[in-house]
């Protein structure tokens, strides 16, 4: 059997904020299906869908994004001015570099060269 990946969903305490954050990372136009769903079809990726969970993010997330770009540096700078951290510094090796984050729930992705 094969199966095929048609979202990824985080859980999140507020969807249609969050889905504005990862829209102006990545494109699209976010939608809100109801007050505690949304999702935003990125133009070349699979729909990341967000639900509303209860509870709080309370440890490392299992699984992250890896996001490549141009320029590690600038994206993270814009990221920021959009709501999310850096996590430590970035890192360089023969292999590229990457620069860890944190979305403005707390999810890590990376941003990525090489």
């Amino acid at each position: 059997m094969r199966a095929h990946v048609q979202e990824i969903v985080f859980d999140c305490a507020d969807p249609a904020a969050l889905v504005r954050f990862w829209a102006g990372l990545l494109g699209g136009a976010p939608v809100d299906r109801s007050t505690d769903w949304s999702y935003v079809d990125p133009p070349g990726f699979v729909r990341l869908a967000f639900q509303q969970v209860p509870e709080g993010k309370s440890v490392k997330n299992r699984v992250h994004l890896d996001l490549e770009v141009l320029d590690p540096v600038v994206a993270a700078d814009e990221a920021v001015t959009a709501g999310a951290s850096r996590v430590g510094d970035l890192v360089k090796d023969e292999q590229g570099s990457f620069q860890v984050m944190w979305d403005p729930e707390g999810n890590e992705f990376c941003f990525v060269t090489g």
